[in-house]
């Protein structure tokens, strides 16, 4: 059966592989030490052998040569207790120290790491599994089992308390005239206080002409008049005076951007703005009524009934067959998918974040990498570290006592017809 290219050989494989290259390179020593013996037997009887006993005898000691140095890195040839053999062994450790320096320096580089990470277009990855409503509805439903288990954990954590507290201290540190003052001059700005105003005198129109307004106002009156006005019915008279009054002025002040009662009111209103950003009794003022607010227990009290409620409705809503919270999670996380596909720059944006963010935590954390592939390699017995090696890299030192035999060879070659020149020409 063939093999697929990009499929590995297996580690059976190469071993065998690796034994019969050892076989072979062993061979080949054997038959130019034979070569050797042949030549120098009939020497004597021809010139020539001459040449082919210096090949020989060359080729044999390169080989010997390079079978000592192959062997040397992994173990004591023939056992012997040579100096400078079996490094791989004697060098454990500073070989498991300095591979996982490299590491650490090289690989996890910074350059390195974020020249990676920018090659990957996690937005879009986000966005393509986000824009699957199959997917989104998987992540908000899974949002939704996690969600009674958080509301618990928030009560039973101390969370609830942490974040009150937080949330006080923050309202604690607002400074309430300027916050004021601000939003009041973004109102003016846009002229939505006479939007406001003109609220008002509708609101002012409408109680007038109710008939419940008129007659209680009706009964103030009468209360106020002298019996002897009330018998001519003078109450109905001044009550229809002052409502026809009333209401033709609401009118007017509705009906005329430039009314006086504008200008009194814009006047009103800038002044108050004013005061709320230049004057300290009035930020004293409102600071002492922001605390005072915020002591009172009733605030508290509010507050964790605020929470309970929206607890409540959580976790009913989450175990709910057809939950709301999930309708709108899924509708939002599919919006968002399919809104971060149509943006580049958004995407440009979270990517260069995310690069950001992993690059760090790369840093921050490589030391640790390159200490734990240090220690993990320590641990790891000798003879199979050996063996892992010699499957990567072995048939390539074997292939050395080939060239070893052969550039010794034909090294000897030369040696030997460069004597042989000398005799001739003395």
């Amino acid at each position: 059966m063939n093999r697929a290219p990009s499929q590995p050989p297996s580690d059976s494989e190469r071993a065998r592989a690796l034994r019969r290259v050892k076989l072979a390179a062993t061979l080949v020593l054997a038959a130019t030490a034979t070569l050797f013996l042949v030549a120098r037997h009939f020497e004597a009887g021809h010139w020539a052998w001459g040449y082919v006993a210096a090949f020989a005898s060359a080729a044999t000691v390169g080989g010997l040569a390079d079978w000592y140095a192959v062997v040397a890195l992994f173990r004591r040839p023939l056992g012997l207790p040579i100096p400078h053999t079996a490094i791989v062994p004697r060098n454990h450790q500073r070989i498991a120290d300095n591979l996982g320096s490299f590491v650490e320096n090289n690989f996890l580089a910074r350059e390195a790491v974020e020249r990676k990470l920018g090659e990957v277009d996690f937005a879009a990855q986000i966005a393509t599994w986000l824009g699957d409503p199959a997917r989104s509805a998987a992540l908000a439903a899974f949002v939704l089992r996690l969600l009674p288990q958080a509301l618990t954990a928030i009560d039973q954590s101390g969370l609830r308390r942490f974040f009150g507290e937080r949330v006080r201290a923050e309202l604690e540190r607002i400074e309430v005239a300027p916050l004021a003052a601000g939003f009041l001059g973004a109102v003016i700005e846009k002229g939505r206080h006479q939007r406001l105003l003109n609220e008002l005198l509708g609101a002012l129109d409408t109680l007038l002409t109710s008939q419940e307004t008129l007659d209680a106002l009706r009964e103030k009156i009468r209360q106020e008049l002298p019996a002897l006005f009330n018998l001519y019915r003078a109450d109905a008279y001044l009550l229809r005076k002052i409502v026809a009054s009333t209401g033709a002025f609401v009118a007017e002040a509705r009906a005329d951007p430039g009314h006086p009662l504008r200008v009194e009111f814009d006047k009103f209103v800038r002044g108050f703005v004013e005061r709320l950003r230049g004057s300290a009794d009035f930020a004293t003022r409102a600071e002492t009524f922001k605390r005072d607010l915020l002591a009172r227990p009733e605030v508290a009290t509010l507050a964790e009934g605020a929470w309970d409620s929206l607890r409540a409705f959580l976790e009913r809503d989450a175990a709910a067959a057809d939950s709301q919270v999930g309708r709108q999670l899924e509708a939002m996380l599919t919006e968002a998918g399919a809104q971060l596909g149509r943006d580049p720059a958004i995407r440009a944006e979270i990517n260069r974040g995310i690069v950001q963010v992993l690059g760090e935590f790369v840093q921050s954390q490589k030391s640790g990498v390159g200490r734990f592939i240090a220690d993990q390699v320590k641990d790891w017995d000798i003879d199979v570290l050996i063996g892992r090696i010699e499957l990567t890299v072995g048939r390539d030192l074997q292939y050395i006592r080939f060239n070893g035999a052969l550039i010794g060879g034909l090294a000897g070659l030369a040696l030997h017809a460069l004597e042989q020149g000398l005799k001739l020409h003395p």
